[in-house]
Order: structure tokens, then sequence, then C-alpha cells
């Protein structure tokens, strides 16, 4: 028994759990003490100590980062943006090896670790309201979904947003975290949140790069269509103000409904995500998340109102990525938006870039959030991936949803006038 077998991870997680982070790295290190280098060994069967002698070493960073940074995430996916994740003291010692493999930067976008127990608390329901879940059945699979209907909901026509969450998040996690319900609660519009499974994705992510999942009527899209247009036959919805948003890997989501779905969704928010077509497999998708790919997008179908959010400092999706969302759903014209330059309630600065159309219609904004990661801009720490000190990015995306409405065909040629920030 040689002294990697000897290390009894349980312990090193009950360490962890308590805090106790110096004696957790202190075990992990002498458990390595006196082994040789594994590029001294080269007998083939050796592999798994190998394996295991880097797993330990990648462990060891785990704990170090978490003690240095606040939040359970390898060192390569950036700095965290949030308060410690309510969840590391659910988590069992074997996820801390496994969650390490291959696929551990993509199935671990962002979040803690899979498997990890989410103990999110949103605020008390308004007497009248609901947040129930449901569940929705097509020939692409099932998928459950929450929807909120706020107290004021009396029959009459409101709008509906469809927000996509990020991987490793739940539809409370979300929720909870941008503040979606309270709002929707103050200005009275529905909230649906399709749930992505572990059987789909290991992280819950969305599989916005794999193709089967990028197209109209089939896989996830034909789902979350599904959803959409269950809720819409339920209740009383304006068909003219319902929209998508997401994060991350719900971001690249919601950017693939607006592109296959114009004539669903009339207005999108990608928040920290990429454009649709982005990526076509796993190997691009890691290229595509550490910078857009070059070249021009798939333009989209029509000049959908189109809000993006991104962090200048997002070591997980690079900003170019902003860029690139924005290059597919504005007008064919060549337009250049006018900036303005402001700062948060709370200290963070952001430029801000806006577009409308012959009309004066909201078309398109983009905002950079300067110095933010990857996380939800204004959202609050009862939930996961986000960052209070940032503009709400939950009340701009509905004001400018509530202002924006579906571009006009001749819009596209016409091309798109800029308006002067105040």
């Amino acid at each position: 028994m040689n002294a990697l077998s000897d290390i009894n991870m349980n312990e090193v997680t009950r360490l962890t759990r308590a805090g106790r982070l110096l004696e957790a790295t202190s075990m992990l290190q002498r458990g390595l003490c006196g082994i040789s280098s594994p590029r001294r060994r080269s007998d083939h069967t050796d592999r798994p100590d190998r394996d295991r002698h880097e797993a330990v070493r990648s462990t060891i960073d785990m704990v170090r980062h978490h003690a240095a940074e606040s939040a359970w995430t390898a060192r390569t996916f950036g700095p965290p943006t949030s308060e410690p994740p309510e969840t590391l003291s659910a988590l069992p010692a074997p996820e801390l090896v496994r969650s390490l493999g291959p696929m551990a930067k993509l199935h671990a976008w962002h979040g803690p670790v899979p498997g990890a127990v989410d103990r999110r608390v949103l605020e008390p329901l308004p007497s009248g309201a609901s947040f129930n879940t449901h569940s929705i059945r097509n020939a692409a699979g099932t998928m459950r979904y929450k929807l909120y209907v706020p107290s004021g909901y009396k029959g009459q026509p409101l709008p509906l947003v469809v927000m996509l969450h990020g991987c490793t998040q739940s539809p409370d996690d979300f929720a909870a975290g941008t503040r979606m319900n309270e709002l929707a609660e103050e200005l009275l519009f529905l909230v649906a949140y399709p749930e992505q499974t572990k059987a789909a994705n290991a992280s819950k992510c969305w599989n916005w790069f794999k193709p089967s999942d990028q197209q109209r009527g089939r896989g996830e899209p034909s789902l979350i269509a599904s959803i959409t247009r269950r809720i819409m036959r339920e209740f009383s919805v304006d068909p003219g103000r319902v929209f998508v948003a997401g994060l991350s890997a719900g971001g690249a989501a919601a950017a693939i409904m607006a592109h296959e779905y114009p004539d669903l969704y009339k207005g999108v928010c990608v928040h920290s995500g990429l454009a649709c077509g982005s990526a076509k497999d796993v190997p691009s998708a890691f290229a595509a998340m550490r910078s857009a790919p070059k070249g021009k997008v798939r333009p989209s179908k029509s000049a959908i109102p189109t809000i993006v959010f991104h962090g200048s400092g997002d070591k997980t999706v690079s900003p170019t990525n902003a860029d690139q969302v924005v290059e597919q759903f504005k007008s064919d014209a060549s337009t250049i938006g006018n900036m303005s330059h402001g700062r948060s309630a709370r200290g963070m600065a952001f430029t801000r870039t806006v577009v409308t159309n012959e009309a004066g219609e909201p078309l398109l904004e983009q905002w950079i959030l300067h110095g933010a990661g990857h996380a939800w801009s204004g959202g609050s720490h009862r939930g996961s991936y986000t960052d209070p000190r940032g503009p709400d990015a939950s009340r701009e995306m509905m004001r400018f949803f509530l202002e924006a409405r579906q571009a006009r065909p001749s819009d596209r040629q016409q091309g798109s006038r800029v308006r002067k920030e105040r």
C-alpha cells in the first residue's frame, strides 16, 4: 500500500467542510511525500498511480484556491465573483477527484462541483402567487420547468420570460440569484425556468455545443419551445411580449432559441454566453469559450431585439463572444452605436451601447461590465454566480424588453440609426 492510497479523502473533505483548509492541504501533501515524480516512471502499469498523483495535486490546488478565493472551483476556471456556494458541506470525497476529469472545464463551466446539494432559499411567496413545477414531453424527451405566476395575474394578457439557468444551477437557484420572481411580482409578468437534468448533461449544462441541440424542432430547443407554447395556451400571454434569457450555457441556449424561433420570441438576453453556432462539438466549445470563433457568424433570421451583458474580466467565456452575439442579431446594415459610460450604485463601471431602428425603437443594447467576471450582474447572493456590485441586469433586461418590439422586416433593408444616450 503506497502513500497515495493511504490518503484519507473523507478526512480531507471533513477538514475542508470545517474550514480547516491548512490541515486538509497538509494531509494531502504528506500523502505525496516520498513519491517519485511520474516523469521518472516508464512502466505503463504505473499509470493509475500517475493519474492519482495528478488528481491529488489538483485537489491540493483546489483546496488552496478555496482558501484564497472563497469558492470551490478549479483554479483554471477563473476568479469567482460571488460568495462561497452553500454546497460544500454536502460534497462527497469522490467528487473531488471525479470533477477533475478531462471534461471538467466544460461540465463545470461555472458553479459548485457536480453532485453538490442546492440549498438556495427563495423568498416566501406573496399571497396569491405560485411557483410550481411542471413537465412536458415531446419526441425529444421530457423536460421539467418551474413557472412563477405573480399574485396580480387575474387573467389579463401578461408578458412571459423564459429563463435558462447556467451549468450546475437549478430553477430555484437561478430565480434566487436573478431575483426575477420579485421583479415579476412588481412589474407583472410570468417567468418560466426550464430545468436541465444530469441525464442530459453531467453538470446540467444546456448542450449548446451539439448540432442536434442547435436546430429548430430538435433536441433541447424543441422542448424549450414546447414549454413556451404550453404556457401560452394555459395562461393569458401577450404573444408580442414573449422573451428568452440565459446565463453562461443558458445564455448560449437563449441565443439558439432566438435564432431558431424568431416567430416565438420577441426579444433575447444573452448574459455571459455565446452566439448560436459558436461550436459544433466539445473541442470547438473549448475554443469558443477561450476566444470567439473567427469569421462571420450565422446572421439571425430576424433582427430580434437583443440585450447582451458580459464582464470584461470573464475568464470562463471570453468577452469577445459578446461581440459575436451582437453581430448575429444586429441589422444587415453596418451600424455603430453611440456609447455611454456609467457606474452602478455599488461602484462597478460599465459601458453601454444602444442601437435603434429608423422608427427609434430599440433593437440592441450591449453592456460591458468593467472588471466583472462570470456572473449575473446585480444579482443576489441568495443564488449562485452573481455579482451584486454590477448594474441590475434583470431590471435593465425587462426595461429593454418592454420598450422593444419585434423589428419590421423592412428594418434589415433600411438599416439602423443610433440613439444618443442621455
